[in-house]
């Protein structure tokens, strides 16, 4: 890595060197404009909208648009007088719990490494930090502005992440915000036990950009003269459920079948799926117990005695026969 910045980091009379170094880096895949024909990059030419001429770096400055075709044209000279600290010092303004940091504020991310005899400052700073379970709000002078920053730590290692203002945060104007829409106790219990079913630790390595690779296999092919394998079919995101707490069981099940574990209801935790069909093969079981006995023995108490029945004569005449064959014959 190389350093981009150079300077300090000043909490009330300590002073730390440090180098300041990129932590991201995009590894999107780029491309050029190219002609089709002959694959030569297309440049563009800086030219005036009034004139047509070409204009060259020199004579290009900076114009704000007041709208209507009105210009305001701001000159170097203009910029010299602006309040930018120029200093390459991160000042510490002060030291607020870690969850009071909105998210949505990070803006990037620099790593710092301790300059020259600024180790042990260094080090002392980051284990305080830890110690403490706070961030340290600052500001700092980076590519000629001033901006608000966080310094905390991330694998042993102080970490800058500058901050976007407090006005460059939109606020949200949404209809459904103002709609008085009520979600029933059920539907909340069944969507908190399907957050549960999916519930795990965040491991980022486990997570690929799968466009990136197949875009790559492509550029590679194309290199290599090979044949482009086609890609699976994605699979389409489904239709709006209907039923929500029709989908919202089947989800949970599928999670959990995901998981390789068993279905709700195997002597688990109760959840809102077991408890349902519990309560319904309770309800099933109240009711078989009122129910009159069934006719069925009746049935086949029935066919038995008929059965019976029938065996009787057929014995009789058996033993008839049996009788007549054994019966001696009177002599002449």
């Amino acid at each position: 890595m190389r350093a981009i910045w150079k300077g300090a980091v000043s909490f009330g009379l300590v002073s730390i060197a440090v180098k300041l170094y990129s932590a991201t880096e995009e590894k999107d895949i780029r491309f050029h404009q190219v002609h089709r024909a002959d694959g030569g990059r297309i440049r563009y030419k800086r030219t005036c909208q009034v004139c047509g001429e070409e204009v060259s770096y020199d004579d290009i400055a900076k114009g704000y648009d007041l709208g209507g075709g009105e210009m305001v044209i701001l000159t170097d000279s203009d910029f010299a007088d602006l309040p930018l600290s120029t200093s390459h010092a991160i000042d510490v303004l002060e030291f607020v719990p870690a969850e009071q940091v909105d998210p949505i504020l990070y803006n990037k991310a620099y790593f710092l490494e301790p300059e020259g005899t600024a180790t042990k400052p260094y080090l002392l700073l980051r284990d305080a930090l830890t110690d403490s379970e706070r961030v340290a709000i600052v500001k700092v002078a980076l590519r000629q502005r001033e901006q608000l920053a966080t310094l905390r730590v991330r694998e042993g290692v102080l970490l800058l992440n500058t901050m976007l203002w407090p006005d460059e945060i939109r606020k949200p104007s949404f209809g459904f915000l103002d709609e008085d829409l009520k979600i029933r106790p059920p539907e909340l219990a069944m969507a908190t036990s399907l957050i549960d079913s999916m519930a795990g630790d965040f491991h980022p390595d486990e997570f690929t950009d799968d466009y990136r690779a197949a875009l790559q296999e492509v550029i590679d092919a194309k290199v290599e003269g090979r044949e482009v394998v086609q890609p699976e079919e994605v699979e389409e995101a489904p239709a709006a459920a209907v039923d929500l707490m029709a989908a919202l069981k089947a989800s949970v099940e599928r999670a959990r079948a995901a998981r390789g574990e068993a279905p709700a209801g195997g002597g688990a935790e109760p959840t809102p799926i077991s408890s349902a069909r519990s309560a319904q093969k309770k309800a099933a079981e109240k009711k078989a117990a009122k129910t009159p006995a069934k006719k069925a023995p009746a049935k086949k108490t029935a066919e038995k005695k008929a059965t019976a029945k029938k065996a009787q004569p057929a014995k009789k005449s058996a033993e008839k026969k049996a009788a007549k064959k054994t019966t001696p014959r009177k002599s002449a």
